[in-house]
């Protein structure tokens, strides 16, 4: 049955480009959890009580009681945690260990963090829940008991028609092959799902809403992944030559353009410091914005000198470049044509 489980877990994950470095099992944890146990009570951290069961009392804090060890012997959620962070320390010494969970987790979390800092273990400090709000539907939140649980494969595969039905409106996929149509509408859909998630503060609840998500034209992963593409499509008609070199003389909406583009590096480490990926995905719409507004503003190819004209295009393959970039942090693809 678990093989059966893990088999499918993996084609899902293989779909939206997802992977894991290792895996680790409860079984392989809870043993670990118990040895905390018995630590912890030696150090007077945790409380025995008469019938067996071990406490940890956490009001003084500003929390509650919680245990973490039954009277029969046996582990509770929390212990099996602390045992998988000793895991986790104990093999990769890492300096921050990030727990992506939900915000209904929150006092879990800082239950987790609180008894691991009064045990003393090394790797306390470094604990951090990146909580992130649920994601609803537009008919409202997903209850496995009432049966509004939306499967992984069925909401790819709706936003990859979604996705279909978006493009042939445009009228701009002629010059496709049935299996290049395919893919691309794969690409568009997981995009849009992903860019739709991931453009909001991770702490926020969102609702998600596929035809939404699928815009051309607004704040959205094809928006931006039509811009790339539109941005292909000219260097592929012009071959750019040399590395940017600036002329004096910048029009304003190529000076905004650079300067916003200067700006990635920065993004980067905001991104990574906040714990925040929605700071990538904006700015890499504010870049696709931008550059359609120049492109709009000023001709590349017939711009009014060679030397303007190649300013352009590499300003163009520079915009390139950036959304490409950003939109792989975000495990976005985005295609050369649309």
């Amino acid at each position: 049955m678990n093989g059966w489980v893990y088999d499918g877990f993996y084609i899902t994950y293989k779909r939206i480009g997802s992977d894991f470095n290792i895996t680790y099992y409860e079984s392989n944890t809870y043993l670990l959890g118990k040895k905390a146990v018995e630590e912890g009570l030696a150090k007077g951290v945790f409380i025995q009580e008469d019938d067996s069961s071990v406490w940890i009392d956490l009001t003084n804090d500003g929390l509650d009681k919680k245990i973490v060890q039954r009277k029969d012997g046996t582990s509770v959620y929390i212990t099996q945690d602390i045992g998988l962070a000793q895991q986790k320390y104990d093999q990769y010494k890492i300096d921050q260990s990030i727990y992506v969970i939900g915000d209904e987790q929150n006092y879990h979390m800082k239950v987790l963090k609180l008894i691991c800092e009064k045990l003393g273990l090394p790797y306390a400090k470094d604990i951090y829940h990146l909580s992130y709000g649920m994601v609803e539907l537009t008919t409202g939140k997903m209850k496995s008991r009432e049966g509004t649980v939306v499967d992984a494969d069925d909401i790819v595969d709706e936003m990859a028609d979604v996705a279909k039905t978006k493009t042939e409106e445009l009228g701009k996929v002629k010059d496709f092959t049935s299996e290049e149509l395919i893919e691309l509408y794969d690409t568009i859909g997981l995009g849009a799902l992903k860019f739709f998630l991931l453009r909001v503060d991770p702490k926020k609840r969102l609702i998600f809403n596929p035809e939404e998500s699928i815009d051309f034209h607004g704040f959205t992963g094809p928006f931006i992944q039509y811009t790339h593409a539109r941005i292909k499509s000219i260097l592929r008609k012009q071959s750019v030559s040399g590395k940017l070199q600036v002329v004096s003389g910048l029009l304003p909406l190529e000076k905004e353009l650079l300067i916003k583009l200067e700006q990635y590096l920065s993004i980067i480490e905001q991104a990574a410091t906040e714990h925040n990926p929605s700071v990538v995905a904006i700015y890499a719409f504010e870049v696709a914005k931008t550059f359609n507004s120049f492109y709009t503003e000023h001709s590349v190819m017939n711009a009014e000198s060679e030397e303007k004209k190649q300013l352009r295009l590499q300003i163009s393959q520079l915009t390139s470049n950036v959304i490409a970039s950003a939109m792989h942090l975000l495990g976005i693809r985005v295609p050369e044509r649309m």
